[in-house]
């Protein structure tokens, strides 16, 4: 590996420092958007309870905000819950708009890594062959600076590849599962309010 590193030339180094960048979002993002952390199935049904056993107290409310990014939702819409449906509801989408830009945390940086990873193999692409036409000589061509010159152009190339493709498919799904969350928290949410002001039991 080392050798392929050398091989390739110091064009090499921003890819590796994109890599390593695109490894460490994407197991944070798999470990914080877990379905069972972020919006947990069994919330509503406990919420309903305490509804049930009679009522919410300012305690149950800060734990219930300290649950989950679902849990803030819910307990937005509980401090309000003596308000009418229209200023619940507001207070539900100003508390989740805050909750989608938590789960939308790293995720444009990962974008970005994907966007750019094969333009950083091109610009090693572009010195190689620099390097490669710059063995050619009136007194001929030097083999070693020519050979050099088509292994940084090929590594990076195969590098930048490398890192986007990746990098892509993992913030592809990353954003697809924020949207997939974000239309269970909404739902779980309008039930919520629905319950709160009578109109579901």
């Amino acid at each position: 590996m080392w050798e392929i590193i050398l091989a390739a030339g110091w064009p090499i180094w921003p890819l590796i420092i994109a890599s390593v960048v695109a490894l460490a979002i994407m197991g944070e993002r798999f470990w914080a958007l877990r379905a069972e952390v972020v919006a947990p199935a069994n919330l509503l049904p406990e919420v309903q309870k305490w509804l049930g056993q009679g009522g919410v107290t300012n305690e149950t409310l800060g734990k219930l905000e300290q649950h989950s990014l679902l849990g803030q939702v819910f307990a937005s819409a509980l401090f309000n819950a003596k308000n009418s449906r229209e200023v619940t509801k507001e207070a539900i989408e100003e508390t989740g708009r805050a909750v989608a830009h938590k789960l939308d945390r790293y995720l444009p940086t990962l974008g970005t890594i994907a966007t750019v990873a094969p333009l950083l193999g091109l610009l090693g692409t572009v010195i190689g062959m620099v390097e490669l036409f710059g063995s050619f000589t009136t007194s001929g061509h030097d083999v070693a600076q020519f050979a050099r010159g088509i292994s940084v152009a090929l590594y990076n190339t195969a590098a930048g590849i490398v890192v986007a493709v990746p990098a892509m498919i993992a913030y592809r799904y990353f954003r697809s599962k924020v949207d997939d969350l974000l239309v269970d928290m909404e739902q779980q949410a309008i039930k919520l309010v629905e319950i709160l002001h009578g109109e579901r039991k």
